[in-house]
């Protein structure tokens, strides 16, 4: 009976403990759980997956367990952690910390330097537009704009006279009426001059040019060519065929030439109205493009004005005299070679002299082109082209620097790149007119770069006045006065 009892005791413990055990597990497996279904209900959901997925079923609750003992050795065991859980498709993104390496926007990844070329090719592609819409505009109206850059350039070979006259006690009206007129006196001279030199040569001329050709046929037929008779028949068969197939191109380059000519004549009659309107009242015209621009401009152009006027009268009046040495020793040295048309020549090379450096050499290719045809020998022209070319080093060494360094300083470098550049927009036009242009434009940049200088340093000598006048009044203020003695 007492081993029966014994053994019901222990199996009874054992029960118990058994039971105690079992309960703790489901205790602890009920707030695993429970936690886990609260951070899953917390999750916001979007209301789509709340229509489309069904709502998930409710787990049954745990069966109740017996309290666990304090004593027990498994409520000082820890509990374990949960690994953090990746956030799902509809979860919002979580907010994590830059890099510490990393820049905190890609703009500050960008290099200082590519920011900046950014930031000023843009700026350049805007001014290039509206430089294009600029040349786009001129070129429509090329006529009326060539009209009146030639008005002013003649206006600055021809006011310096109209103002000696004023100074003279002429009125402003007479002077620039009579130095006008005096001007087409003078273009009218040369015109006629080169008109009556041709047309008195050129049955001369027609006489020496036949017989260079037939110098030139023989010199084929029996120079180092050895071409035959055949060959330049043929060839001369081509090119009256081609002449007779393009009949309608030359009928039409007819008409185009006419047109060409109605074009000059009213640019000639254009800029003849504005030189005249410049010589008489140009103050007042530049007042009133003065009053068309900007209020913070029109003091800072006011000043530009004058400058721009002087450099641009010094420019076509050394100009003019470089290209009457020009063409006065070009002529003295065709004459001596014995090349016909030598003063029409000279005339035309004047005239051509007034884009420099480039200029007086390519009109008196025509000397050259003449003495090839109407000399018997290589000899003459080259020795013309002797004479072309060392009056071209004469002229871009010695005369240009003395003569036009003072007014224009611009670099011959940029000189030919303006006189290219202008050639290929605007034609013969456009280069006679870059280098002035570009002589101007250096003298506006360059008084408002000083303007600026100047104005700079007057605000930095104001703003140091007014700190030492302030300093100086905040020391009064805070030393005392000495007391005046009190008179008894």
């Amino acid at each position: 009976m007492a081993r029966g009892g014994q053994r019901d005791r222990t199996a009874a413990k054992v029960v118990s403990w058994s039971t105690s055990v079992v309960g703790r597990l489901a205790e602890r497996r009920r707030a695993a759980i429970e936690e886990h279904g609260g951070a899953h209900a917390a999750r916001p959901e979007p209301a789509l997956d709340a229509l489309v997925d069904p709502a998930p079923e409710p787990r049954p609750a745990p069966s109740a367990a017996p309290p666990l003992d304090a004593a027990s050795p498994l409520d000082a065991a820890p509990r374990p952690v949960p690994p953090p859980r990746e956030a799902g498709p509809h979860e919002p993104p979580r907010h994590r910390d830059p890099h510490p390496g990393r820049p905190a926007t890609p703009a500050e990844a960008v290099p200082w330097g590519l920011r900046v070329a950014a930031e000023s090719t843009w700026r350049l592609l805007l001014l290039g537009a509206a430089l294009y819409v600029i040349f786009y505009v001129v070129d429509m109206l090329r006529l009326v704009a060539f009209a009146l850059l030639a008005g002013v350039l003649i206006s600055a070979l021809l006011e310096p006279t109209v103002s000696w006259l004023k100074r003279h006690g002429v009125p402003r009206s007479l002077a620039a009426t009579g130095t006008f007129l005096a001007g087409l006196v003078g273009i009218g001279l040369v015109g006629w001059f080169v008109v009556w030199q041709v047309t008195t040569n050129i049955s001369e001329v027609s006489n020496q040019a036949t017989n260079g050709v037939q110098t030139m046929h023989n010199w084929l037929l029996k120079g180092p060519m050895h071409l035959t008779d055949k060959q330049l028949n043929d060839f001369t068969t081509q090119a009256t065929k081609a002449i007779a197939s393009n009949t309608q191109q030359i009928t039409s380059l007819g008409f185009t030439t006419a047109g060409i000519v109605i074009e000059v004549v009213t640019g000639v009659l254009l800029g003849a109205f504005t030189t005249y309107f410049l010589l008489y009242d140009g103050a007042k015209i530049w007042s009133w493009v003065l009053r068309g621009l900007p209020q913070q401009s029109r003091y800072a152009m006011a000043g530009a004005g004058p400058k721009a006027w002087a450099t641009l009268t010094a420019y076509v009046r050394g100009t003019v005299f470089v290209a009457f040495i020009d063409a006065l020793c070009i002529g003295i040295g065709i004459q001596l070679l014995g090349v016909p048309l030598a003063m029409p020549l000279a005339v035309i090379i004047f005239l051509g002299a007034f884009v420099p450096l480039v200029g007086a050499l390519v009109t008196g290719t025509l000397a050259v082109l003449i003495a090839l045809v109407t000399s018997h020998s290589l000899y003459t022209p080259l020795m013309v082209l002797v004479v072309l070319i060392a009056v071209q080093q004469i002229e871009g060494h010695l005369l240009q620097p003395l003569i036009l360094g003072r007014a224009v300083r611009v670099h011959p470098l940029g000189v030919v790149l303006g006189v290219a550049a202008g050639s290929i927009i605007g034609g013969i036009g456009g280069a006679i007119v870059a280098v002035p242009l570009i002589a101007v434009t250096n003298t506006v940049v360059g008084h408002l770069r000083r303007r600026n200088a100047a104005a700079d340093e007057v605000f930095v000598a104001l703003e140091a006045a007014q700190d030492a006048a302030a300093a100086q009044s905040a020391q009064k203020l805070t030393d005392p006065s000495p007391e005046q003695p009190v008179s008894s």
